[in-house]
């Protein structure tokens, strides 16, 4: 949930974990470059790119297989933003046959990376410094900045258009990728949420609300610390996607906290992070 609360969570998660199993965890994160290759993985090529918007130039990271045109997919990163770890999850999923732009949804405020090694949302001073930049990425501007960044990818010769476009979100990217489909439900064809925030809300513009709206299969990978905390999310996402007859995964992930995608965090987990990766494969098996 991208929170004080949820930071605790997995303090006192990570401060659990005994000492052997900590320093495998650790020697984990440390290992992220050596995160499982596809099998018959394209060769791939990444950039760095800048997206005009009307809120300024967004910098982002664009990568492709080298040969060919291929399925588009926009990538909303988790709270701590654009950095190394996204940047190989991207390389990966080109690897897989698929066109990746990942963004810096903090553009109106700050360039990426911003983070120093060792900082982490847990840390007060870090949580300091990003929730201002939060304030900006309303509904509308998540759905403005959607568009255009589906316009820069739909216009890349590695692209084929012709074909559905999927996204992905992690933490506080996980709604905005009911946001990205309900913008663009013509072009939108699967999408992947993980540990995803406020997926579920009272306001009018609730992300579950979108789910009518929708076209094409999605990916809900609940983390159980947010699932404990609220115990009936995961039930209404289910009735929105099953009362729109929009194909859908809502799971809860045993013993996954919040945050354990991406492998430079604190609380990865990797057998459950390659499960998502998994099920994530098979919800774009059809763009």
């Amino acid at each position: 949930m991208c929170d004080e609360s949820t930071a605790a969570d997995n303090a006192r998660h990570i401060a659990g974990v005994n000492r052997r199993d900590f320093a495998a965890a650790a020697a984990a994160v440390g290992a992220m470059a050596l995160l499982p290759v596809p099998a018959n993985a394209a060769a791939v090529k990444g950039r760095d790119v800048s997206i005009r918007t009307p809120d300024g130039i967004a910098d982002a990271y664009f990568v492709a297989p080298m040969r060919g045109r291929h399925p588009a997919v926009l990538v909303w990163p988790d709270i701590m933003g654009l950095r190394p770890a996204f940047r190989q999850m991207a390389d990966r999923l080109a690897q897989s046959g698929f066109a990746v732009l990942t963004v810096n949804q903090f553009y109106r405020a700050t360039k990426a990376p911003f983070l120093k090694p060792g900082q982490s949302f847990d840390q007060p001073e870090v949580r300091a410094m990003i929730m201002p930049w939060r304030e900006p990425l309303t509904p509308a501007a998540i759905t403005v900045d959607a568009k255009h960044f589906a316009t820069f990818l739909d216009a890349q010769p590695e692209v084929d258009s012709r074909r559905g476009m999927g996204s992905t979100g992690y933490c506080m990217g996980g709604p905005f990728v009911l946001r990205t489909a309900a913008a663009l439900p013509g072009r939108v064809k699967a999408g992947g949420s993980f540990h995803g925030a406020a997926l579920v809300t009272e306001a009018a513009d609730s992300p579950h609300k979108l789910v009518p709206q929708l076209q094409g299969r999605y990916l809900v990978a609940i983390a159980e610390n947010d699932d404990a905390r609220a115990p009936t999310d995961k039930d209404a996402l289910r009735a929105a996607f099953a009362a729109a007859k929009v194909p859908a995964e809502v799971e809860v992930y045993a013993g996954a906290m919040h945050g354990w995608c991406p492998p430079d965090s604190r609380v990865y987990n990797p057998p459950q992070a390659e499960r998502a990766w998994d099920r994530l494969l098979q919800t774009f098996s059809e763009l």
